[in-house]
């Protein structure tokens, strides 16, 4: 893929998330995933691909966080 297409991807993406999160539409991004592949197969992969690394960092964030404030309070620290 080419540079541009993931920079508008990852650009889209970030958007994508904040607007999500801002109007509590948790499936924004599957609405404009298939607007995107409406117009462009490429683009809609690259979005797709940059929202679900996004969803899994979030994830990943919030298990990290839960689990240090486990150990914190197992040790005590």
């Amino acid at each position: 893929m080419s540079d541009s297409v993931n920079k508008l991807a990852a650009k889209m993406a970030e958007d994508c998330l904040e607007l999500q999160d801002a109007l509590d539409e948790p499936r924004l991004f599957v609405e404009l995933g298939e607007a995107l592949g409406a117009a462009s197969q490429t683009l809609e992969e690259a979005f797709l691909t940059e929202i679900r690394i996004r969803l899994a960092e979030r994830s990943g964030r919030k298990f990290l966080e839960t689990r240090v404030a486990q150990l914190r309070a197992e040790k005590g620290i």
